[in-house]
């Protein structure tokens, strides 16, 4: 009898085993966000091919299914893959290769910096990214004196940390041809007393930067390399990159089918010519980790560089107002342009002045409703009269969180008591179409998402200043911030379909975490980890 029962016991588990569906991974024992839009949580899902098939609780998802890889979650948080909606993918792997001089005290310490990155890059230009005068004493724009001094024969740029403005020394502005100060669309030569400081503001960079030689294919591709490899770490599984041309993009092309760049890529094409042509000709391109179908368009500058173009002048510089980088029949030429193509339009909008110009553009070429989705990326100072031209074309404001935090300490000063209630309106913003999709502007700001969710629910620094939040009624919830960084910012970039929840059918992106960012403590989400990374099903990163 005992042998009897023992084949049937076997024979059961035989039959069951056949009854279960073959998938290629499980994942089980989880806190499953699903980000749905019912907001639901699950314990387990299962993947074949690189999509979710199915999802629910830990019992029936293994009863159901069997696979050869298995994930048990030990009760971690998993989320959606993060998705940036607007960063800047290759700038951010090029510097990488550059002298760091992000959070710089002083100018003093930027050119400490710059002579020890120098001593181990001795050749050709010397190049370097992040400095901003509003963290030194004084505030006060730095000049190309000491620059001089330290490197006489050869070429440097500085790019502030916002990438509106730039310090070159004496032998880059050579270079570049440039002996004096002269009126610029956009842009400024800045010169003191008749001498060229080696300031340079907005369109004046590209004067200098434009002689900076090309890296080489080798070298574009370990750029692209070393920016995924960071970004899978911080559980960033989609990019939107913001304004590259299009030989990028092919390289981008090629290296994906090579199986090399495993990043999903949403790239939007810079307002050049040759990349209108290229497009056009080629029409929008759609793989499963490439979607080529909008141009990024600038309309001002930066409120750190006091290139932000505003209704009224500074209130700390009362005799400017920034200014727009092109002409406003330009940009109401590429609008027309483009809604006949059927092709997105983004476009940099800063000051309240720029975002006014660049809304009322939308709205006549658009005509009212519509599910193009437009955007206004940053949407950083908006007049209050002009919050509602957002949602009567259905213009998507797309945001970064942490550039309220990193500029509130000086927002005031520039923008004065009233005018600043119009900035970082996030919550304001959201109202207009009921979505918002939020990204960090990397390597402006850093590239972990977890500063994003925490400056977006609370508006503080990482000391916890200031106490109650930086206008704390634009705020997002912690459920809006999760959307804002999945869901939202998937259908912003028309993916909602395919990825940006964990939901059947969608690729299989997603991120385990050592906290749980809705339950988490504010010490916990700065200092929470991604102990794993995604993408299709794949592991691309897992924690040492």
């Amino acid at each position: 009898m005992k042998g009897f029962l023992t084949v049937l016991s076997a024979t059961a588990l035989f039959f069951s085993s056949c009854s279960k569906q073959k998938a290629d991974l499980i994942l089980y024992n989880g806190q499953v966000y699903t980000v749905n839009e019912a907001f639901d949580t699950v314990q387990a899902f299962a993947v074949k091919d690189g999509k979710i098939i199915a999802a629910g609780n830990t019992e029936e998802i293994r009863r159901s299914y069997t696979a050869p890889d298995e994930i048990d979650a030990l009760g971690k948080a998993v989320y959606p893959g993060f998705i940036d909606a607007h960063a800047h993918f290759f700038g951010y792997g090029q510097g990488l290769q550059t002298a760091d001089l992000r959070e710089a005290k002083s100018w003093e310490e930027v050119c400490k910096r710059l002579s020890e990155f120098a001593r181990t890059h001795p050749d050709g230009w010397l190049t370097g990214n992040g400095w901003d005068q509003n963290d030194w004493p004084g505030k006060q724009f730095p000049d190309k004196t000491k620059l001089d001094l330290l490197f006489p024969n050869r070429p440097v740029l500085l790019t502030r940390i916002d990438g509106h403005a730039a310090i070159a020394n004496q032998k880059a502005l050579d270079e570049a041809g440039i002996t004096k100060s002269y009126p610029l669309t956009g842009g400024e030569i800045v010169s003191r007393k008749g001498q060229l400081t080696g300031l340079l503001i907005d369109n004046a960079t590209s004067l200098v930067e434009n002689k900076i030689p090309a890296p080489a294919v080798p070298q574009m591709e370990k750029i692209l390399m070393d920016a995924q490899q960071n970004c899978f770490a911080a559980g960033l599984t989609t990019i939107d990159d913001c304004g590259t041309g299009y030989e990028l993009v092919n390289l981008m092309e090629k290296m994906q089918a090579e199986d090399k760049l495993k990043m999903r890529m949403y790239v939007m094409l810079s307002d050049h010519k040759p990349n209108y042509d290229y497009l056009f000709k080629r029409g929008a391109i759609k793989t499963p980790r490439l979607n080529v179908r909008a141009f990024k368009v600038m309309g001002d500058g930066a409120l750190g560089s006091r290139g932000a173009c505003l209704l009224h002048p500074y209130q700390d510089m009362p005799g400017k107002s920034g200014f727009l980088l092109q002409n406003p029949k330009h940009f109401e030429e590429v609008a027309t342009k483009l809604v006949e193509k059927n092709f997105q339009m983004c476009t940099h909008a800063i000051g309240d002045s720029a975002n006014r110009t660049i809304l009322k553009i939308y709205n006549k070429v658009l005509g009212g409703k519509n599910d193009k989705r437009w955007r206004i990326e940053h949407a950083q100072v908006v007049a209050p009269e002009d919050f509602d031209l957002f949602g009567k074309a259905n213009i998507i404001p797309s945001v970064q969180p942490t550039h309220a935090t990193s500029d509130m300490y000086w927002a005031g000063d520039r923008l004065g008591p009233q005018r600043v209630k119009g900035a970082y309106a996030f919550k304001q913003l959201l109202k207009q179409n009921g979505w918002i999709p939020l990204g960090t502007d990397f390597p402006v700001e850093q590239i972990n998402p977890m500063l994003t969710f925490y400056a977006a629910t609370l508006r503080q620094d990482a000391r916890g200043y200031p106490e109650g939040g930086f206008q704390k009624e634009n705020g997002l919830s912690k459920e809006e911030a999760l959307r804002g960084m999945t869901i939202w910012a998937a259908k912003a970039n028309f993916e909602e379909q395919e990825k940006g929840s964990i939901e059947v059918g969608k690729f299989a992106d997603f991120v385990i975490l050592d906290h749980d960012l809705l339950k988490a403590s504010p010490k916990q989400i700065l200092n929470t980890q991604v102990l794993k990374t995604y993408i299709n099903g794949e592991k691309v990163y897992e924690k040492k």
